[in-house]
C-alpha cells in the first residue's frame, strides 16, 4: 500500500468519530469485540444483560452501586434499517453526536440472518445520562437495538478452535470504507461503490470448504493491475527479498500470475498450499487485527477481491487485491516465511487486547514493513513495502533511521499510518527472528498453552498429561524416521 493518510474528515455527519478513527492504529487497540461482547453461546464468557425497551435503562444501570455514573461504557448494537446500509450508520452517529457520545470502536458486517442487511457495533463512552435517550432515538433511524453491558468477570476472548470457526472471524473496520471515508478515491463514485459491493458479497457469503467464486474483472480493473504490476516488478529485482522473488517468478512461470490479468483466488491458494500450506479465504475489508491474526494461526490468509480505485493505482487507503497478491503471497508460499506468520497467529489467541496490540505491532513492522539483510544488502520482505512503489525506494534510502529488530522494543514502537514509516527494523534472517518471536511470545501471560495440529485442522490446548504424551511421542516417531534416514545418508 502506497502513502498512508487519515481516513476521517470532521463534517457533520461524522464529528462524533473524527476523533477516534483518524489512522489505522486505532483498529489495533479497540478490535475484535463483536463475538466477545455479544457472546453466540459457544465461547467461553458469561453473558450481558442487555435492554431492547423503547424506556430508559432499567434502574439498575442508573443507581447501581460501585459505579461512576457520570462515565458509563457501553456497547451498542443495531441494523441497518429500510436496506440503508452504511447510510444508516451515518444517521446513527449523529444521535450519538447528539447525545454528547464519545465512539470509541466501530465494526459492521452482514447479518447473519439477512445477508441483504448489515448490522453495526458500537463502542462508547459519556460523562452524562445518555442512557435516558439514546435507545428511543436510536430506534428512529435504524432495527433491532440492543445495548449491552461488559461483565467484569469475563474471562478469555473468543478464539477459533477450528477452521470452519473462522467462518465468524469477519469483523471489518468500517471507517476504510469507501461508502464512509470521504477521502477515500472511490467515495464520490457511485459506480465503484456498487462495484466494491458486490465483490464484497462473495466473501460475506463464502464458507470454509468451498471453492472461492471467481470474479469477471472489467477492462479498468485489468487496467489498474497492469499498472501497478508492471511498475512494482521492475523495481523487485533490486529490492525484494530473494524469497520474494524466488516465489514470484515461479508463480509467473506457472502462469498464475501475469500482468495482462488478475489472478484468481482459487488458483493463489492452490499454489500457496502447494508450497508452503497457506491457503486464501475472501474477506470483504479491512480486519480487526485479532481476527486476522487468528486466521493466521490455521494457515489461512484472508485476502481481499476487490481492486483499488483507477483514479489512485499506487495509493489504496485499505488493502486491496493488489496489496494482497503482489506484496503477501509471494512471501506466504516461503516455508519458512510462512511459519514465522503462523506463529505470530497462534501467539494471539486468547491474549488479552493490551497484547493483541503489541502483536499486531510486531507484524506491522515485519510482515507489513519489515527489512532483511542478505549478501550483505538490505531488502524488504514487508507486503505493505513490495506493494508501494514510493515507500519500498524510500525504505531502502538512506533517509529513514532503520535499527536492529528487537521483538520487545517493536511491540511497543509508535509507528505511521498517515505518510512513510521514519523508522525500520532489520532482520538478520527468518530463522534468527522466529526464535527472537518464540523467546518473546513466552513471556505472554497467556491461561492456555496452544497448538496447532495440521492434521485435524484445530487448535489443541495443552492441559494435560496424556495430551502432552502423546504429542511427545508422535514426535518421537518422527524423529526416529529422520534419524534413520540420516544416518543412511552420511
Amino acid at each position: 500500500m502506497e502513502t498512508k493518510k487519515s481516513t476521517i474528515q470532521s463534517n457533520s455527519s461524522f464529528d462524533a468519530m473524527a476523533n477516534v478513527y483518524p489512522t489505522r492504529k486505532q483498529s489495533l487497540i479497540e478490535d475484535a469485540h463483536r463475538d466477545s461482547v455479544v457472546s453466540n453461546g459457544s465461547v467461553d464468557l458469561t453473558s450481558y444483560p442487555s435492554c431492547e425497551s423503547d424506556d430508559v435503562f432499567p434502574e439498575e444501570y442508573e443507581s447501581e452501586k460501585g459505579i461512576d455514573v457520570e462515565k458509563k461504557k457501553q456497547c451498542i448494537t443495531f441494523s441497518a434499517k429500510d436496506d440503508m446500509g452504511f447510510a444508516s450508520l451515518t444517521q446513527a452517529l449523529k444521535i450519538f453526536e447528539k447525545c454528547q457520545m464519545n465512539v470509541t470502536h466501530v465494526e459492521s458486517r452482514k447479518c447473519r440472518n439477512d445477508n441483504n442487511n448489515v448490522e453495526f457495533l458500537v463502542e462508547c463512552e459519556t460523562r452524562n445520562g445518555w442512557y435516558k435517550v439514546l435507545p428511543k432515538n436510536l430506534k428512529k433511524v435504524v432495527n433491532n437495538v440492543t445495548i449491552h453491558r461488559k461483565d467484569t468477570s469475563q474471562r478469555l476472548p473468543w478464539f477459533p478452535r477450528k477452521t470452519t470457526d473462522l467462518d465468524k472471524c469477519n469483523h471489518l473496520m468500517s471507517h476504510f470504507e469507501p461508502d464512509l471515508d470521504h477521502d477515500h478515491p472511490g467515495f464520490s463514485d457511485k459506480a465503484y461503490r456498487e462495484r466494491r459491493t458486490k465483490i464484497a458479497d462473495i466473501a460475506f457469503k463464502y464458507r470454509h470448504g468451498q471453492p472461492i467464486p471467481r470474479v469477471e474483472y472489467s477492462e479498468e480493473e485489468r487496467s489498474t493491475w497492469k499498472h501497478v504490476y508492471t511498475t512494482l516488478s521492475d523495481l523487485f529485482p533490486t529490492h525484494a527479498c530473494k524469497e520474494h522473488i524466488r516465489y514470484f517468478k515461479m508463480l509467473e512461470k506457472e502462469g498464475v500470475y501475469s500482468p495482462d490479468r488478475i489472478p484468481q483466488l482459487e488458483d493463489v491458494s492452490n499454489f500457496l498450499k502447494s508450497q508452503s500450506g497457506f491457503q486464501l479465504r475472501p474477506v470483504a475489508g479491512l480486519l480487526t487485527a485479532r481476527d486476522f491474526l487468528a486466521s493466521l494461526a490455521f494457515r489461512v490468509f484472508q485476502c481481499t477481491q476487490y481492486v483499488r480505485h483507477h483514479t489512485s493505482p499506487m495509493h489504496t487507503p485499505e488493502p486491496d487485491c493488489c496489496h494482497e497478491l503482489l506484496g503477501h503471497v509471494p512471501m506466504l508460499a516461503d516455508p519458512e516465511f510462512a511459519q514465522f506468520s503462523q506463529e505470530i497467529g497462534i501467539a494471539s489467541l486468547g491474549v488479552s487486547d493490551e497484547d493483541i496490540t503489541k502483536l499486531a505491532t510486531l507484524y506491522w513492522f515485519t510482515v507489513e514493513f519489515g527489512l532483511c539483510r542478505q549478501d550483505g544488502q538490505i531488502k524488504a520482505y514487508g507486503a505493505g513495502l513490495l506493494s508501494a512503489y514510493g515507500e519500498l525506494q524510500f525504505a531502502l534510502s538512506d533517509q529513514p533511521e532503520q535499527r536492529p529488530f528487537d521483538p520487545s522494543k517493536v511491540s511497543v514502537q509508535e509507528y505511521q499510518d498517515q505518510t512513510y514509516q521514519p523508522i525500520y527494523y532489520v532482520t538478520e534472517s527468518f530463522e534468527k527472528a522466529k526464535a527472537q518471536m518464540r523467546k518473546y511470545v513466552s513471556n505472554i501471560n497467556k491461561p492456555l498453552q496452544l497448538r496447532y495440529n495440521p492434521f485435524t485442522q484445530s487448535i489443541e490446548v495443552l492441559e494435560d498429561i496424556s495430551t502432552i504424551r502423546k504429542i511427545l511421542g508422535d514426535v518421537k516417531n518422527e524423529l526416529d524416521t529422520l534419524l534413520t534416514v540420516y544416518e543412511r545418508l552420511v
